[in-house]
């Protein structure tokens, strides 16, 4: 049975690639898809010189084109975010368990660095709630912050430059996509379920209870909190209502007017201006309200000689570090893009890890703790005008303001205080919306973001994020071990092949079967993509017997959607030739693409099937297969309409 080789004109069977050109090629789309400099290549030596710098110094771009109207706007938008600042930077430090002041640190030291290295010209650098749990509840596991508080803030020196350098090093060898691991839903998961056990640890404050569990499930909180009702303050608990329903009340502002943003932004320094005021004129503390207690003012002391790596104590600063890192760069970057968009603009997700990790490291050394691009702050930032990176400069400048000459004013400040500021920013993180909508789209994207956060609220945050991480891979996997197929039909007034199912008024053609594949062949599919066409051919056999048009004479494979294929892979194209031709039937390969083509010529499978056997397109096979098809009566030839 031969076909018309001169049908086969077109197909390209030069010589493979060498491995270095393929590996070459291979490894600059992994780790280069982007092409960062190969808008260079004619560019004078000079030019490319400082496109470089530019790169890898981002501030080099903007700053030289910097003026006066755009600090204007950059300068309202910093003074915003750091009220906004300070008492997200008192308030997440107490969530870590460490002094307050290495909040108001945070703030000063990272944002510097972030204004020089960092793409986004919205990103507003701060602490986040979700890194502060993770933190506290990793180095918790090895010592306790009321045990010995001095090793303790230690640790989370170590955490936050283990979290920079994890930072860093996805930034230099381009490994973002482990980041894409954490899918939408899973972060949507996590951060609600974080958000649940954040507000419920804010009950120890609310209430005013002394003691306390350290462990961050939903039960375990719940039973502490009920466990000692005794030290429940009613005073606190009011004053912490009022508060809580103050901050909400801006929120809901901000949502029915959005031209009102500043009210929801001011609110936090707000709550805790007037619950200082409050605390210091009516001695609140002596009414079992609990104040923050003494704030020493100065600048940063160097903490790189706290940095320990002692044995005895590593594994919850490297679990920590390394978790908060993942969580950070994800959040962060995802938040950039998001604001991005916005403005039509792009940013760079490897610079973003580069900036990240710089001012991590930077800021373990300078008595910071982690810090990335939380949505709140970034979000006001945007709102109040923000035109570059500069915004981070004049909040990084309120903050050292701060520091020098007002930080003991703010120790009057009570917990309560900072408790439903919290809680009101937690709110506004549970995304119950997100969650319905991947409810209506897609079933197994609501299991994983379920997963993430029932995972966090009644297991720990490290085991719901595995959870929702694991069933997000096995998805992955599923698709790679059961890949797409069709059988194709063909659209009747066209020269179209298209899937059977999706267009049911696609129409068979006499004596051949043509399936598309659709995905890399492996040794983890090769298997079941064989038993799938000989499955399809078994059925089409049966149907042509029906319907009496005779019995399948070729089979077209498809695989213009099939990107590279392994030796199993061709190993089962191998079997596939064999069963056919013991039934008289002859396969054909349709559009074979380069990678697919060159393993295919080297491990001498275009010898076994013919180059006569493969076409550019199906309508070239079915052409050349029409003048050699046998009848069901005979040899005459069966004319298939093609047009």
């Amino acid at each position: 049975m031969s076909i018309d080789s001169s049908s086969a004109h077109g197909v390209n069977f030069a010589e493979p690639r060498s491995f270095p050109t393929v590996f070459k090629s291979n490894f600059k789309e992994t780790l280069f898809p982007d092409d960062p400099f190969g808008h260079l290549k004619n560019e004078p030596c000079s030019r490319k010189t400082l496109k470089v710098i530019e790169y890898f110094l981002p501030i080099f771009g903007w700053l030289p084109r910097y003026n006066l109207a755009l600090f204007k706007y950059d300068l309202l938008a910093g003074i915003t975010i750091a009220s906004l600042a300070i008492p997200q930077g008192i308030s997440y430090a107490k969530l870590a368990e460490i002094d307050p002041i290495i909040g108001l640190y945070s703030s000063f030291v990272p944002p510097l660095i972030y204004a020089l290295f960092g793409s986004s010209k919205h990103l507003a650098v701060g602490t986040v709630a979700a890194s502060s749990l993770i933190i506290a509840a990793s180095i918790e596991e090895v010592v306790p912050a009321s045990e010995d508080p001095i090793l303790y803030t230690s640790l989370v020196f170590t955490s936050t430059l283990i979290s920079g350098l994890v930072m860093l090093a996805l930034g230099v060898f381009r490994l973002g996509i482990l980041v894409d691991f954490l899918s939408h839903s899973t972060i949507t998961g996590f951060m609600g379920g974080t958000a649940v056990l954040i507000c419920l640890q804010q009950l120890k404050g609310m209430l005013g209870l002394k003691h306390f569990t350290t462990h961050t499930d939903c039960v375990s909180v719940v039973r502490a909190v009920f466990k000692n009702r005794k030290e429940w303050q009613w005073e606190s608990a009011l004053v912490g209502i009022i508060f809580l329903a103050f901050l909400q009340f801006t929120r809901f502002v901000k949502q029915r007017r959005p031209k009102l943003f500043w009210v929801s932004a001011i609110a936090p320094i707000v709550t805790v201006i007037v619950g200082g005021l409050f605390a210091y004129f009516g001695h609140a503390d002596k009414h079992g309200i609990p104040i923050v207690g003494a704030l020493k003012k100065g600048i940063n002391p160097l903490s790189i000689n706290r940095i320990t790596f002692d044995p005895k104590y590593i594994a919850g600063p490297l679990k920590g570090g390394v978790v908060t890192a993942m969580i950070a760069i994800a959040e962060g970057i995802a938040i950039g893009r998001s604001f991005a968009i916005m403005k039509n603009e792009q940013i760079d997700g490897n610079k973003e890890m580069l900036a990240f990790g710089l001012m991590n490291i930077v800021g373990s050394l300078t008595s910071c703790y982690l810090t990335t691009g939380p949505f709140s702050k970034t979000a006001v930032n945007f709102n109040a005008g923000c035109r570059t990176q500069m915004s981070n400069v004049v909040m990084a400048i309120c903050m050292m303001l701060t520091l020098l000459f007002l930080a003991p004013l703010f120790s009057y400040t009570p917990l309560v205080a900072l408790a439903a500021i919290i809680m009101s920013a937690m709110l506004g993180l549970i995304e119950y919306e997100k969650a319905y909508h991947l409810y209506k789209t897609d079933k197994f994207d609501f299991v994983i973001c379920m997963a993430a956060f029932f995972g966090v609220v009644f297991i720990s945050m490290d085991m719901g994020l595995c959870l929702s991480v694991g069933l997000a891979l096995i998805r992955a996997l599923v698709y790679v071990a059961r890949p797409a197929t069709c059988k194709l039909g063909h659209i009747h007034g066209s020269n179209l092949y298209r899937d059977v199912e999706q267009y049911p008024n696609a129409s068979d053609i006499p004596g051949i079967l043509a399936i598309q594949l659709g995905s890399p062949i492996y040794y983890a599919n090769s298997e079941y993509i064989r038993e799938r066409i000989l499955r399809y051919l078994k059925t089409e056999q049966s149907d042509a017997t029906l319907k009496g048009t005779g019995h399948i004479e070729y089979i077209l494979l498809d695989l213009g959607g099939v990107s590279s294929i392994d030796i199993t892979g061709v190993g089962a194209f191998v079997e596939i030739m064999r069963i056919l031709e013991s039934k008289e039937i002859k396969m054909i390969l349709i559009n074979p693409r380069l990678g697919v083509m060159e393993k295919l010529t080297v491990t001498k499978f275009v010898e076994k099937i013919g180059k006569e056997s493969i076409f550019l397109s199906i309508a070239d096979a079915i052409e050349s297969c029409k003048f050699s098809m046998k009848s069901s009566k005979g040899m005459s030839v069966v004319e298939v309409n093609v047009a």
